[in-house]
């Protein structure tokens, strides 16, 4: 990972830097906010920026998100400074470290943002299999795609890719074509000059350009634009950008891994993607199983994030009993691996005081509805639409779910089902959009027309009330 220090930290620069660099980080050091901005647009910033308590960090902190830089910022200053440390936690700043630095503190932040909190956790054949794989091709500079449900862990593979590559020692950069509106896209991935549009308040790398002798990650690539799709082959073909703006191309070399939770084929055939883009990201296709057809990695799982969420809430990790491993394995966990984890979550919280019984296995989050535990996985859960529709496999009304939509809009009964599938992914959209079966936009749409319209729309994190879209 990459530190950006910003400001002289009241002499204590040199000690600080050594601690990081012995923990693996690279440091980047800048005298004021300008320059720590410069270093950031020019790709020479860093996963983490350090910032001097007495420089502005609002100016700071604000600068960054005017220019989309997403970048944790920590402070640091002298112990005796209270209210300058107060005044940077209210500005934005994640954390406030007290100087001279200690090591351990150090450590602890950066190992929260480091590689370790995408760890590789498997025991399951299906998943080894893919491990393998990807491995195997790690070595060459091919594209790959990496597909699957969401949840299932196409980041982690992505950068365990990256990990075993002879590119390890370079940059990693991650971006999600799903969370960046089309019309800034562009510019994240290709930068831009000063002056190119209203708010390019200075020239900006893009995260090509950042990525460059590395690996760049466009995840849920489905979702990108089809016109910026063309662009982005011509990257791919020609190994060079065009700002916008700029007067000339900038050569890049870069590897790329994409992902994607939908048939790529299957856009492809709806005129949605670029069949040649298709077959330049298709040279390797690791195809991630889903947490349903790899059950020896419930238990793995359920292990590692009770340790992990007993660690960051100051708790003993408890064992977890028999039935409640029964639950657990009984459930189709529809959102994979993110979903287990945050059940596990919850559970660490709700379980004790000797075990995580049963009860603490809270697996759906919306009281008014319960969840039926899924069918084992040679028995296939029902579609949405059948459930939607109050009809089973045979076409058989299923007891009062038909009745209790008789009378109701059609426009009511979807903005029901969106809503609870909503609140049972925790207000992840990009996964309730894979349940419903339909595309991120039209769920960001429809959450915008009910917002509008007053209904509360349960925010990322939540499983209920308001948020955004």
């Amino acid at each position: 990972m990459q530190l950006l220090i910003i400001g002289t930290l009241g002499g204590q620069i040199g000690a600080a830097s050594k601690i990081a660099i012995a923990r693996g980080a690279k440091v980047v050091q800048a005298d004021d906010i300008e320059g720590g901005l410069e270093a950031l647009r020019s790709g020479r910033g860093g996963d983490l920026v350090m910032v001097d308590v007495s420089l502005n960090v609002r100016q700071l902190i604000d600068a960054l998100k005017a220019e989309r830089i997403n970048t944790p910022v920590v402070a640091c200053g002298v112990q005796s400074d209270t209210q300058a440390a107060v005044s940077a936690i209210k500005a934005g700043a994640k954390e406030y470290l007290p100087l001279p630095p200690d090591a351990e503190l150090i450590g602890a932040v950066l190992a929260a943002i480091s590689d370790e909190s995408h760890k590789l956790i498997y025991k399951d054949p299906a998943m080894a299999d893919v491990v393998r794989m990807a491995e195997q091709v790690a070595g060459s500079d091919a594209s790959i795609l990496i597909t699957g449900e969401s949840g299932t862990g196409k980041e982690i593979i992505a950068r365990h890719v990256h990990r075993n590559s002879k590119r390890k020692d370079k940059t990693f950069i991650a971006i999600n074509c799903a969370a960046i509106p089309e019309n800034l896209l562009e510019s994240e991935l290709f930068g831009h000059e000063k002056g190119a549009f209203t708010g390019a308040v200075a020239k900006r790398l893009g995260k090509f350009e950042e990525a460059n002798g590395g690996t760049i990650l466009l995840d849920e690539i489905s979702e990108m634009d089809i016109r910026l799709q063309a662009k982005l082959l011509r990257v791919i073909q020609e190994r060079e950008v065009d700002r916008i703006g700029g007067s000339k191309p900038v050569k890049v070399d870069v590897r790329i891994v994409a992902t994607s939770n939908r048939d790529l084929q299957s856009e492809v055939q709806k005129g949605h993607f670029r069949e040649d883009l298709y077959f330049r990201l298709n040279v390797v296709n690791l195809m991630l199983p889903s947490l349903r057809q790899r059950p020896m990695d419930l238990e793995v799982l359920s292990a590692h994030f009770i340790r992990k969420y007993a660690e960051h809430n100051d708790v003993q990790a408890l064992p977890i009993t028999p039935e409640a491993m029964v639950k657990i394995k009984s459930y189709g966990w529809p959102g994979n691996v993110r979903e287990l984890e945050n059940a596990m979550h919850r559970a660490v919280l709700m379980g004790g005081p000797e075990c995580i019984d049963e009860r603490a296995i809270i697996i759906n989050t919306n009281p008014a509805v319960q969840v039926e535990p899924t069918p084992p996985p040679q028995q296939p859960a029902p579609m949405p639409n059948q459930m939607a529709s109050g009809y089973g496999a045979s076409g058989a009304a299923t007891g009062g779910a038909a009745s209790k939509m008789v009378g109701r809009t059609v426009a009511e009964v979807e903005q029901e089902l969106i809503i609870d599938t909503l609140q049972h992914c925790i207000g992840n959209r990009t996964h309730a959009a894979n349940i419903l079966g339909i595309s991120i936009r039209t769920l960001r749409n429809k959450l915008k027309t009910y917002s509008e319209q007053g209904v509360p729309v349960p925010a990322p994190g939540d499983s209920g009330g308001t948020g955004a879209l």
